[in-house]
């Protein structure tokens, strides 16, 4: 059974960091890329970062880019994401996704990820 496990968020002043992890099991965490995806309230999923699957190249939404590091360490089966000098528009739930297919990689459309994880909160506010 294909899980995927985030945690890691919380409430932080804005211009503060935080580091989600999302651990995954069930499938070769290895052979997939992966992706943060996130949900702010009242607005629709929103695409955030991705990373391939030896992590030598990522990719970032440019609502965030400059602030994001998206990170994985397939021996532990983890992916991570180190936002930096958060904003209050930065307040969603996130979400580590998995793709449907090996190939698949960077801002994919929302229908070609077959499995989330149940998201972390982070609320940036002052």
């Amino acid at each position: 059974e294909v899980q995927l496990v985030e945690s890691g968020g919380g409430l932080v002043q804005p211009g503060g960091s935080l580091r989600l992890s999302c651990v995954a099991s069930g499938f070769t965490f290895s052979s997939y890329a992966m992706s943060w995806v996130r949900q702010a309230p009242g607005k629709e999923l929103e695409w955030v970062s991705g990373i391939d699957s030896l992590g030598g190249s990522t990719v970032y939404a440019d609502s965030m880019k400059g602030r994001l590091t998206i990170s994985r360490d397939n021996a532990k089966n983890t992916l991570y994401l180190q936002m930096n000098s958060l904003k209050p528009e930065d307040t969603a739930v996130y979400y580590c996704a998995k793709p449907e297919k090996t190939t698949g990689w960077g801002n994919l459309p929302l229908n070609q990820y077959n499995y989330w994880g149940q998201g972390t909160q982070v609320t940036v506010s002052s």
